[in-house]
């Protein structure tokens, strides 16, 4: 992928309205880029983007989980700005809650805004950058896409299926010309831990005291977060502009800690199951 240089770039940002998205999209219309910022209410998008200079924004009111409205979207940004050169999927919220507590319509709900919303966008944007034989696709995951934390359950699912997922599109699109990165940002200093995007269940168990504990240390955290949200959306531009990261980009230095961690002890537990792992071969 080639980020361009004799024009503005053109970015498609979900989740635009809130959180890491709303910052990056300040910096970039800052910078001059165009930009395509998709949302559930263009109203809140345009109050939170209120100061900033929004000649070369295109807001797009649309349910991610609706193939049509997707692809409508992608064509209206493709007719306003003559392409797509990067696509941001960030749109998401938290969850938690243990396992045995999570109900039907909370683990369709993730999965549809996750994986379903996801997969709308790539599937209406893709042909296009194919066409063009370039382009940049930035899936946010979470570090809790690569570890796992009790009362995460629901929201590490929905994040390992899309590593999966990006790290399959990786390899199919890259014979195109295009780059796929997943970011794993740790803890940052946004709304992501408010009521506006963390959702718990209607139904508690007693059996969790120690989730139950967790969540209210959540709740309290907003303010104290390490990861500053203005550089972590300078750092999306970056790994933009530069097109040669890493697969896989954590964001601040607890995320970056925990992964190493997690490689650690994945290597342990390979070393200690090869035994019994390649005694199930054939004895050819």
């Amino acid at each position: 992928m080639t980020y361009p240089v004799d024009r503005p770039a053109t970015w498609f940002v979900t989740g635009a309205s809130r959180g890491l998205g709303l910052h990056l999209v300040k910096e970039l219309l800052a910078s001059g880029a165009y930009v395509a910022a998709t949302t559930r209410s263009s109203e809140r998008l345009l109050a939170a983007l209120e100061g900033s200079d929004t000649t070369n924004l295109l807001p797009l009111q649309v349910r991610l989980t609706d193939q049509g409205e997707v692809a409508r979207a992608v064509e209206e940004t493709i007719a306003r700005f003559a392409g797509v050169d990067v696509i941001v999927n960030n749109a998401g919220y938290g969850y938690l809650a243990a396992v045995e507590e999570t109900s039907e319509v909370d683990i369709r709900q993730m999965f549809d805004v996750q994986i379903h919303g996801t997969w709308n966008v790539l599937r209406a944007a893709l042909p296009g950058m194919r066409a063009a034989g370039t382009g940049h696709i930035i899936n946010i995951s979470s570090i809790l896409g690569l570890v796992s934390f009790p009362g995460w359950g629901l929201y590490c699912a929905a994040k390992y299926a899309l590593e999966g997922l990006s790290e399959s599109l990786a390899a199919e699109v890259a014979g195109h010309g295009i780059k796929v990165t997943i970011v794993e940002p740790g803890y940052f200093d946004t709304d992501f831990l408010t009521a506006d995007s963390l959702v718990l269940p209607e139904n508690t168990i007693e059996a969790y005291p120690d989730i139950r504990d967790m969540v209210r240390a959540h709740l309290a955290m907003p303010g104290t977060q390490l990861g500053d949200p203005k550089r972590a959306a300078k750092a999306l531009v970056s790994l933009a502009e530069s097109g040669d990261g890493p697969l896989r980009q954590q964001l601040g230095s607890d995320s970056a800690g925990f992964a190493a961690a997690k490689v650690e002890a994945l290597a342990a537990d390979i070393a200690a199951g090869r035994r019994l792992a390649e005694s199930t071969d054939y004895n050819r």
